[in-house]
């Protein structure tokens, strides 16, 4: 099953409705993007995000100095957000020997398949939906399309073990996920097996 990196087909949900949208099994993902820190906070305004969760394994930016981790703890508890950073869910990971993850030509999304069935990502991974089932979090990384983040495999999880996932792209009604075309269950966990084609090829994402 072959597939570019055009953008995925996805169907925005058309209302905040707080019945629904704030649910406990509910986790919201943003990228930061180049956005100026006024942007960002807008955003989390909009979609009354109440946590943000900082899934970046190396939480700095040199360009984006208010998205550095210290900085950005500091700045969400004076609007009274609470910050969270979960290294253990960051990317650049490697791909094992053996990996069952082999429709990921890419090499990073393969590697961060392949971490995903570890016991420090499984552990952080329980922090995330123990805190969303209480407040409105949002899973935080640099990128802002989240089909070219870890954030997708992360929302495929998700998803897998009964969660809802919306992203927010800008101000409109988030994107709800849809888990990714292959993904296969291994118990609760997912796998990406080898099919024909690939689900990314290596400059993708």
């Amino acid at each position: 099953m072959a597939m570019n990196n055009e953008t995925p087909q996805i169907h925005e949900v058309h209302a905040l409705d707080e019945a629904d949208a704030g649910a406990p099994s509910t986790v919201w993902t943003i990228g930061h993007s180049t956005r100026s820190w006024e942007a960002f906070f807008a955003l989390l305004r909009v979609h009354r995000i109440e946590a943000v969760v900082d899934v970046r394994r190396f939480p700095g930016s040199r360009r984006y100095p208010w998205f550095a981790s210290d900085v950005m703890a500091s700045a969400l508890a004076e609007i009274g957000l609470a910050y969270v950073w979960l290294p253990q869910l960051g990317g650049r990971r490697r791909a094992q020997p053996g990996s069952p993850n082999g429709a990921w030509r890419n090499a990073a999304f393969q590697g961060y398949a392949d971490h995903m069935t570890s016991a420090e990502f499984q552990q952080a991974f329980a922090r995330v939906t123990t805190l969303a089932a209480s407040t409105r979090s949002a899973l935080m990384c640099a990128e802002a399309l989240w089909w070219q983040c870890h954030r997708r495999l992360i929302s495929d999880l998700l998803v897998h073990r009964g969660h809802a996932v919306l992203h927010v792209m800008s101000e409109k009604p988030p994107q709800p996920h849809q888990l990714t075309p292959g993904a296969q269950a291994a118990g609760t966990d997912l796998i990406y097996p080898p099919q024909q084609g690939a689900l990314f090829a290596e400059h993708d994402a």
